[in-house]
């Protein structure tokens, strides 16, 4: 199983984004759901975590800006991205947390004037 995200572009510093992530022969509703990033040279990261009662965390970076939801009904994962920074320019994953899957593609956000 192999989970897309998508959702991603090109914003100006203070924009919002929101990111979706789904994929087939996952029940998300069974798994506690992880937004990861990755910036060029860095590690890829955590940026927030969901877990199956509905339990959010962030990190610290992302805290009161970003927001994870799960959808079962739809099997998909969002993150709602706001006030975004030029700091937050990174490729954005979505994966079980911890992570268990490979990883998708996932989708560029970049976050520029």
């Amino acid at each position: 199983v192999q989970l897309q995200a998508y959702g991603g572009g090109l914003v100006q510093p203070g924009g919002s984004l929101r990111l979706s992530c789904a994929g087939a022969g996952l029940f998300f509703g069974s798994y506690a759901m992880g937004w990861y990033r990755q910036a060029p040279g860095n590690e890829r990261e955590l940026v927030a975590s969901i877990t199956k009662s509905g339990t959010t965390t962030y990190a610290d970076s992302v805290k009161d800006r970003f927001t994870i939801s799960g959808d079962n009904a739809k099997n998909a994962a969002h993150l709602q991205m706001n006030s975004l920074k030029p700091e937050d320019t990174a490729v954005y994953y979505c994966n079980t947390f911890p992570p268990t899957l490979q990883w998708g593609k996932g989708t560029q956000v970049t976050v520029s004037s």
